[in-house]
Formats: structure tokens, C-alpha cells, sequence
């Protein structure tokens, strides 16, 4: 289990496009951004293990390297994506509005928000778009994505080949996931302090930060589209 958790660790970590996938989700994700590395973690353990359960069964009938290929294409198009989606949430920013409204059922009181509101008669609704819920969703997808990218994957998931008893190498593979989503977690917590630490002294900076982000997503995702067969 230990030696699963250490392969999956510097799995993790050792690969740009990993940590490029959620730096700007986390950046832009303001609570809960642990959530995002858990649900990449998890996502690419799927992925994984999908595409290794292929390899076994379907490796003589189905054309694996080939969904391999698209799949790191694919992952390249939704890191440049990412990316951009980060550029444009900066931008957007500048055009939106703030201003007061005073609510009246019981208590009275005058909050500030900005976000989208429809007014019908009597009745004010507000839409609430939770940002850290779509953001750990498309990370769960991306996580999968780069999952399935790479047929190199299953390399690490050999060594359950060469132990003695199904115990030890269900131990690897428990291992080995356990290791990256705590890989991943830990990031996205310490890019999140950061991140939150930066927009509270320095808000310039911390849009340096989110721009840096995006650019980090957009230059790995060019390469990984440059790099794919």
C-alpha cells in the first residue's frame, strides 16, 4: 500500500498537465477548494482503471492506443480551455455590477450582491450559480480525461502483476489511488491559501495569480497538443 501511495504521489506531481488542469479552478474557487483536487483524484483513478479493465479484456479488438491518442488531444483542447475561461472570468469581472437591495419579510435588511436576479410582482429571486460545484465537476471530467490519456497509465498499475497473493496487489491498487488523491488535495489546499492570502493583501497581485493560472493551463495544453502522436 505504501509503495502504491509513493508511485501515485510522484505520478501526480511530476506531471505538469495534472497540476495545470485545476490551478484555475482552485484560483478562482473562493471556499471548499479541496474539493476540486478530491474530485480530479477521483476522476483520474476512474479513467485509470477503465482504461487499464480495456487493456485486459479488449486489447486484441479494441483499437486502445487510438482512444489513448484522442484522449491527450482531447486533454490539450480542454486545458487551452480551461485556460481561456479563466482569461474571460477576469474580464467579465470589470463589466459587472454591484448594488443594494432591501428585503422586507420579517426583518428588514439591505444586502449588496452580484450576481444574476429576476424580479416578478411580488416575489425577488435570486439564481445562485454555485462556481465550486460546477468547478469540481469539471474536474472530476478532466481528472477522467487524463485518465484515460496515456496508455503509460497502466504501466503503474503493473507492479500488481509481480506480488505474491491478490491481497497485496488489491493493497497497491487501493494504495496507489488513496496516494493520488492526497497528492492532489494537498495542492489544491496549499494553492488555495496562497491564492486567498494573495486577494486579501494584494488584489493586483492576486489577479497576477488568476492570470497566471490561465496562462499556466493555456502553454501546457499547447504542449500536450504539440506532444500527442
Amino acid at each position: 500500500m505504501l509503495a502504491g501511495i509513493l508511485a501515485s504521489i510522484l505520478h501526480v506531481i511530476s506531471g505538469p498537465d495534472h497540476l495545470a488542469a485545476v490551478t484555475p479552478l482552485v484560483i478562482e474557487s473562493k471556499k471548499r477548494a479541496w474539493k476540486i483536487g478530491l474530485s480530479w483524484g477521483l476522476g483520474h483513478i476512474v479513467g485509470m482503471l477503465l482504461i487499464g479493465v480495456l487493456f485486459l479484456l479488449f486489447k486484441d479488438y479494441f483499437p486502445l492506443e487510438k482512444v489513448s491518442q484522442y484522449s491527450e488531444q482531447l486533454v490539450g483542447i480542454v486545458l487551452i480551455g480551461v485556460g481561456i475561461w479563466s482569461f474571460y472570468g477576469i474580464f467579465k469581472e470589470k463589466r459587472n455590477h454591484k448594488h443594494p437591495h432591501i428585503h422586507s419579510e420579517e426583518k428588514p435588511y439591505i444586502h449588496v450582491h452580484q450576481h444574476e436576479h429576476n424580479h416578478s410582482n411580488e416575489t425577488h429571486q435570486h439564481t445562485h450559480k454555485s462556481k465550486i460545484s460546477q468547478n469540481v465537476y469539471s474536474s472530476f471530467g478532466i481528472g477522467f480525461l487524463h485518465g484515460l490519456a496515456g496508455i503509460a497509465h497502466f504501466i503503474l498499475l503493473l507492479p500488481v502483476m509481480g506480488f505474491e497473493t491478490k491481497v497485496e496487489g488489491t493493497q497497491y491498487v487501493i494504495g496507489f489511488g488513496i496516494g493520488t488523491i492526497l497528492a492532489m488535495v494537498a495542492y489544491t489546499l496549499i494553492l488555495s491559501k496562497i491564492a486567498s492570502y494573495t486577494k486579501q493583501h494584494n488584489d493586483v497581485f492576486f489577479k497576477g495569480v488568476r492570470l497566471a493560472g490561465g496562462l499556466f493551463a493555456i502553454i501546457i495544453g499547447i504542449y500536450w497538443l504539440l506532444a500527442s502522436p
